[in-house]
């Protein structure tokens, strides 16, 4: 009997869903082996084992279930017992899935919550650190603000109080005040609203305020940190003197106590730190804000705000340090200059020369910048007015001055009992004392030191605009290359910088100027109508006592102006007489040296050639001569070499060079005798002497019998200079004076035709008597 084979056992597979898996602690907490388990467990309850083979739960796979099952060795054993493990397996999968589908809800309830409350937990959390930093915001800048008060009153004013006194104490707080103003206004813009930091209105309040002071806060930080560089120059004067170093700290200290500073920088570099903290506080905010929030959105944009705002105050000091370093102008002598010198600024200045030689004569374009040429002209146009108005306000003050140094009332004219005089006296003494002194005063404060303060601020924007031009030859030179040096890439962003600079900063200099220019002489308009109104009150105040008053106001203009013609006809006489007397002809003492100079420049120039020195001539110039008043020398040439004409080329005696032509007259010989007169002369019988007439000592004039007598030219005389006068041979002329004002009879003061005045030579002049019918 064949014994049967053992049937290989077949096997089945139950598939089991993998548990949802998550990412929160619970679900952690059941683990894959647990479920197993468990699982283990209730197969081993719904299923038997039989003779024929036997169950197995294998966990090879994490996600799966294998059950094995032995065949049986006959057929009908094995369909009963396959028919048995498939409805065994079949409720074991059913309960399994229902277990499973439990659980995995269980599990997934948990997590849900679980995340709620972490997500509660993560908002509480990011609100808390959001108060905290609104309120470092505000408690900070409070405190800032503080520490900013007690620098500029207590700590300034007790080191006022130092002596000596320090010198740029006030240069270190210099624009502090502007801070200090649009901090407080900041903070008392979000007391007004008097919220909480908790209230979710206090955070869009902030923002809105910080907003509408941003022009403000760049305004004044600006300005701020332009300036700390000479704070901490100021600072470390102070330093250099340990006893005055010493006192300066011992004041703050005793000042703020409670802040334990050491210096002033302690203070003063507070707002440098302040907006550049301004973003950071503004950034954390905004981090752990939600963007629910009904204030994100302002949030966002104010911190993008003041990222933009210390970006333009960066730019701003950038472009302030750049100007001053070029705005300053340096005295530098000659040795100081070369000691300067070096191979760099020699190639420097070679290739800024060749440059501009290739501009010049067309080898390479200029790089032109229309919008900058217009603002450059105008500037200099500007600069020219600007000087031009400084030149006669300055030349007004001057003749002001001058009529005040006259002080007529000082002086006695024995007026008593004439009371025109004495009128015209106070109406004088009143101007000089009281009326034009303050005018003065006025005309110096209000016109002439803004005039000299704006002269003053021209220099800055010429250096700039010259040294613009080096650079501009400079950035020519490299930018064509296609790559750059980092020398080369500071000069041109040295250029760039420069140019931006004057592009912005010019216009507004320019408008400002022009604006002083005409405050300026609507100021003088207005002063000189008030000036007027002060004389005019004076004037009534005396009128009823000066003569012609009584007059129609038409008669009395008509007899004002007659008189002040009349007065100036007079003044003009005056002035003339006195021109005459000081430009009256030098006479040279004939001494032996003086004849030995005279007979040799004649002998070798002629007398034609010989020229007098009427005032003393320094020499200025290469080739020019030191000569004394009355000296003479000779004409070479009437020009230089360059054909300038106010310069002579002259011989002194052996010396020669260069002359002042205004310094120089031709020279008559008094002792020469004059060639013989073409007119009659007088009979010698008759002598006499014709009052006016030039008489020359030893010879007496013969006259006729008729005693009428006329004065003639008896040759060509050509002026050489206002106090001379020319006269042709055998114009009649009348003699004034004899002789000239310092009683030198060889020349004679004359009128000649059509009333001109002047000094002739004597001996240039004749006498003739005439018929007494045309006396």
């Amino acid at each position: 009997m064949e014994v049967p084979r053992r049937p290989q056992p077949s096997s089945f597979t139950l598939a089991l869903p993998k548990p949802a898996l998550s990412s929160i602690g619970a679900a952690e907490k059941v683990t894959k082996k647990e479920l197993m388990t468990e699982l283990q467990e209730k197969m081993d309850r719904s299923t038997e084992k039989d003779q024929f083979g036997e169950e197995t739960l294998s966990s090879e796979e994490e996600s799966n279930v294998s059950v094995f099952v032995e065949a049986p060795a006959d057929s009908s054993e094995l369909t009963d017992t396959n028919t048995f493990t498939a409805g065994s397996k079949l409720s074991a999968q059913d309960s399994f899935s229902e277990e499973s589908s439990i659980s995995e809800e269980r599990l997934a309830e948990e997590a849900r919550k679980k995340s709620e409350e972490d997500e509660k937990a993560a908002k509480e959390r990011a609100a808390q650190r959001q108060l905290l930093a609104i309120e470092e915001l505000v408690m900070s800048e409070r405190n800032y603000l503080r520490l900013l008060q007690v620098s500029t009153v207590t700590i300034r004013s007790n080191l006022q109080q130092l002596q000596p006194p320090l010198t740029n104490l006030d240069s270190m707080f210099q624009y502090i005040e502007d801070v200090i103003n649009v901090s407080s206004r900041l903070l008392s813009l979000l007391d007004q609203k008097q919220i909480q930091p908790g209230d979710p209105l206090y955070l869009e309040t902030l923002c809105e305020s910080f907003l509408s002071l941003s022009s403000d806060i760049e305004a004044a930080y600006r300005e701020y940190l332009a300036n700390y560089n000479n704070v901490t120059v100021t600072e470390n004067s102070y330093k250099q003197k340990e006893a005055l170093w010493n006192d300066i700290v011992r004041i703050i200290k005793t000042s703020a106590p409670e802040v334990n500073a050491t210096s002033l920088s302690f203070f003063l570099v507070m707002p440098v730190q302040r907006i550049a903290r301004y973003p950071l506080l503004l950034q954390t905010i905004l981090k752990h804000s939600e963007k629910s929030h009904p204030a994100y959105a302002l949030l966002e944009q104010t911190a993008h705000t003041s990222i933009a705002l210390n970006c333009r105050i960066n730019e701003y000091k950038r472009f302030r340090e750049v100007a001053d370093k070029y705005k300053k102008t340096e005295t530098l002598t000659i040795k100081d200059k070369i000691n300067r010198l070096n191979t760099h600024s020699i190639a420097k200045k070679t290739a800024r020369i060749s440059q501009h030689f290739k501009h010049e004569t067309g080898i390479a374009p200029k790089l032109v910048d229309e919008e900058f040429d217009a603002l450059e002209g105008f500037f200099y146009v500007l600069e020219h007015g600007i000087l031009e108005l400084l030149e006669n306000v300055e030349m007004y003050l001057h003749h002001l001055q001058g009529f005040l140094a006259c002080k007529t009332e000082e002086f006695d004219f024995d007026m008593d009992g004439e009371k025109a005089p004495i009128c015209y006296k106070e109406i004088t003494t009143a101007l000089r004392q009281w009326i034009l002194p303050t005018f003065e005063k006025r005309m110096r404060t209000l016109i002439h030191k803004p005039l000299c303060a704006l002269r003053d601020l021209l220099v800055g924007p010429r250096n700039l605009i010259r040294k613009r031009l080096d650079k501009l030859l400079d950035y020519e030179v490299i930018c064509e290359k296609s790559s750059l040096s980092y020398e080369e890439q500071a000069v041109a962003n040295t250029y760039r910088t420069m140019n931006t600079l004057l592009l912005n900063e010019l216009p507004q200099f320019n408008g400002l100027a022009l604006q002083m220019i005409w405050s300026m002489l609507g100021t003088f308009s207005c002063l000189q109508k008030d000036l007027a109104s002060d004389m005019e009150q004076l004037f009534q105040s005396f009128a009823q006592q000066l003569p012609h008053s009584s007059l129609s106001p038409k008669a009395f203009w008509e007899w004002a102006e007659s008189a002040v013609l009349e007065g100036a006809r007079r003044l003009e006489t005056l002035c003339r007489g006195v021109q005459d007397t000081l430009n009256a002809p030098v006479d040279q003492p004939q001494s032996p040296s003086f004849q030995r100079r005279l007979k040799q420049l004649m002998d070798k120039h002629g007398s034609g050639k010989i020229y007098q020195v009427v005032g003393t001539v320094v020499g200025s110039r290469d080739l020019d001569l030191n000569l004394a008043k009355g000296e003479l020398v000779a004409i070479i040439s009437e020009a230089d070499t360059r054909g300038d004409k106010r310069r002579w080329l002259v011989d002194a005696g052996g010396r020669r060079g260069y002359a002042p032509s205004s310094k120089l007259i031709r020279y008559h010989q008094p002792t020469d005798d004059p060639p013989p007169s073409p007119h009659l002369t007088l009979p010698e019988s008759m002598t006499g002497i014709r009052r006016h007439s030039y008489t020359p000592e030893g010879r007496p004039l013969t006259v006729m019998s008729q005693p009428c007598f006329q004065v003639f030219a008896a040759y060509d005389f050509n002026a050489r200079g206002n106090h001379e006068v020319s006269v042709r041979s055998g114009e009649l002329v009348r003699v004034l004076e004899p002789h000239d004002k310092r009683g030198n009879p060889e020349w004679s003061l004359v009128e000649a035709k059509g009333g001109q005045r002047g000094y002739v030579p004597s001996n240039y002049l004749t006498i003739m008597a005439v018929p007494t019918a045309s006396c």
